[in-house]
Formats: C-alpha cells, sequence, structure tokens
C-alpha cells in the first residue's frame, strides 16, 4: 500500500476508536491467544505442541535461518574472499535442499536474492544498487 493509503487507514481507525467503536468487544482486556494451534489437525496438536515446548525447530526453518545468516556472511566485507565463497556454496546447497523438500518457493525467492546482491556485486555496486 502507498503511504496515503496507510495514513487514510490510520485516521479511519483513530476515528473509530474516538467514536468507541472498538469499545466492549469480545476479549476486551484479555491477552491475545497467539499460540493457536488451530490451523494443525487436531490429532496432532498434542505432538507438535510437546515438540514446540521441548525446543524443536522443523529441519526447514532452521536452513531458513541459516540462510538468512548466509546472506549477512556473503553481504559482508569483513571476512575473506575464502570464507565468502565457502558461505556460498553452503547458500547454494541449502537452496537445492530446500527445493527438494517441496519448499521450491521459498528456495527460489532466497535464490533471486542471492542473485541479485551477487550480479550488483560483481557490476562493481552495493548489494543496494548504490555506488561502492
Amino acid at each position: 500500500m502507498g503511504f496515503g493509503m496507510d495514513k487514510l487507514i490510520e485516521e479511519r481507525i483513530r476515528k473509530a476508536q474516538a467514536e468507541g467503536a472498538f469499545d466492549h468487544l469480545p476479549g476486551q482486556g484479555q491477552p491475545l491467544k497467539l499460540d493457536d494451534d488451530l490451523l494443525i489437525p487436531e490429532e496432532l496438536r498434542l505432538v507438535c505442541r510437546v515438540l514446540k515446548n521441548a525446543g524443536y525447530v522443523p529441519p526447514e526453518v532452521e536452513e531458513l535461518r541459516q540462510l538468512h545468516q548466509l546472506e549477512a556472511v556473503i553481504a559482508s566485507d569483513a571476512l575473506e574472499e575464502a570464507e565468502r565463497l565457502a558461505a556460498r556454496k553452503r547458500m547454494e546447497f541449502l537452496l537445492i535442499k530446500l527445493e527438494q523438500s517441496g519448499m521450491a518457493r521459498v528456495a527460489q525467492a532466497a535464490w533471486d536474492r542471492y542473485s541479485e546482491k551477487l550480479a550488483a556485486r560483481l557490476a562493481g555496486a552495493s548489494p543496494e544498487g548504490k555506488a561502492p
């Protein structure tokens, strides 16, 4: 959304608040239930809750976390070229692994970001498109 649309939405929300449109809503004053399991099939909820409480993270989520860390390593100018090369190889491996695990869209988006930054660097610009 554009900046103007955001401003209009915020203005309408403030007006509705001032008019009391949000007063006396169900659950008012109660904490939000942020760990809602409604999207998890009922027969798997207990298992998922136990795994979550034990600190288990699905392999795909851990690999995405590693991808973001590797992007930062590759973008860093403080590292030697050999370290950046190793990070690139690890990133490519993770991207292929994610794609094979059925997360092709996520892997493609990460690959596109990586390719754009690499192309910008090879062209002599910073990853944001600015001259170094």
